[in-house]
């Protein structure tokens, strides 16, 4: 039988709940898999497969989750077989809810933390990499990384208490509890409709795990470590301009850069960087002197693996420097330099546009370096998983100094 009676699960009923509890065990299991498997260039191959595999299952539960919520508010629920036993009815009952809103918040807080951050290990076909109305921030992911952590407990317990529940059932107590989710069977007699008690109790559960989880991703995490504090943050410009012109200050700019990471681009952004410059409108010469605080760097979810001895390695090198003079040639502007960065200087020439109006001037550049030169990620040796070229672009308005 398609549908529930008092007495027993129909046959859509029971396959909702198997389909979607053996998919939730799968995708616990890939997610502790790959927390705790360590992060370099060996396993990154086998890290992408298990989170991409786990989100997508994720998706596949939510999508079974509402199809399962929505046939069960049109059936009838089969009764308690033991009514008279009211606390431990209440419980299953509140953890039965507690279930329906896991399903829901656990594997939606994934997807929108996927959508909102650039980086590892797509969603597989047929699903979407981005929602609607989910912006590209590292303040959504954080967040909808908090409720997906805590939902994670919410899930275990709750999990833990449904199997543990069922066992009581078959094992001690001997009755059809789990003969009729299993296979169908009739069991119990037609009692007083179930309280309205436990979705009330699962709800506030619900809005207790979501405020804590969004306040905690609220509240800045303090510094409990024991290494040397991170630099402290470099001024806009420096005071000390470097000769060959009047001196420019610096008002706004981005620093960003972009890579190839298992076939699709990821950007990143320095958050703190200065500029030092110096320009002669007439001769079209001058100098700069950039100084990046690598620590303040971000690359979507693989941000920790980027700030590795791997790659920028800021525990050693938290300062990155392009210094550069700058020439004009029939109105193309070049700024021929080194850049310093992990230890390795190399030479790097910065084609850019620049245009100025009275004491303001606009300018953005674009240069393609290869993360080799500077012995950066030396295990990824082909570019399957990351790409060599890395782009870099700059922008940035400044003033004439008085």
């Amino acid at each position: 039988m398609l549908t529930n009676t008092a007495t027993r699960y129909g046959t859509l009923a029971r396959f909702f709940h198997w389909s979607i509890a053996l998919l939730i065990l799968a995708a616990i299991g890939l997610g502790l898999i790959g927390d705790n498997t360590p992060r370099n260039a060996d396993t990154v191959a086998r890290l992408q497969t298990i989170y991409s595999a786990h989100k997508t299952i994720g998706i596949t539960v939510l999508l079974l989750a509402v199809l399962r919520i929505g046939w069960a508010v049109t059936q009838p629920r089969p009764v308690p077989l033991h009514p008279e036993r009211r606390a431990e009815t209440l419980a299953a009952e509140v953890v039965h809810w507690a279930l329906y809103g896991a399903i829901l918040i656990m594997p939606l807080s994934g997807w929108v933390m996927h959508a909102s951050e650039s980086g590892f290990a797509p969603i597989w076909w047929p699903f979407g990499q981005g929602l609607p109305f989910v912006p590209k921030s590292d303040a959504v992911a954080h967040a909808a990384g908090a409720v997906h952590g805590l939902s994670a407990w919410v899930i275990y317990l709750t999990v833990a208490a449904h199997i543990g529940g069922a066992l009581k059932h078959q094992i001690i107590d001997k009755d059809a509890t789990l003969a009729r989710m299993s296979h169908g069977r009739d069991a119990g007699d037609a009692a007083p409709p179930h309280g309205r008690a436990a979705p009330v109790f699962a709800v506030g559960l619900w809005i207790i795990v979501l405020g804590v989880a969004l306040f905690g991703a609220a509240i800045p995490p303090s510094d409990t470590s024991t290494e040397a504090p991170a630099p402290t943050p470099i001024a806009t410009t420096p005071t000390a301009a470097p000769t060959g012109g009047p001196a420019w200050e610096v008002q706004d700019g981005d620093l960003t850069f972009a890579v190839t990471q298992m076939g699709a681009p990821v950007v990143g952004n320095f958050a703190t960087w200065s500029a030092a410059i110096t320009y002669d409108e007439a001769t079209g010469t001058g100098a700069v002197t950039v100084d990046i605080d690598t620590t303040t760097l971000t690359l979507g979810s693989v941000t920790d693996n980027a700030k590795g001895a791997e790659f920028f390695n800021v525990a050693a090198y938290s300062t990155a420097t392009f210094a550069a003079d700058i020439t004009r040639t029939d109105g193309a502007h070049l700024a021929s330099g080194t850049l310093t960065l992990a230890g390795v200087t190399v030479p790097v020439t910065l084609p850019f546009e620049l245009a100025i109006a009275g004491d303001v001037a606009t300018m953005s550049g674009e240069v393609v370096l290869d993360r080799r030169d500077f012995a950066m990620g030396a295990g990824y040796a082909d570019e399957s998983t990351v790409g060599f070229g890395v782009t870099v672009a700059v922008t940035l308005t400044a003033t004439r100094a008085d």
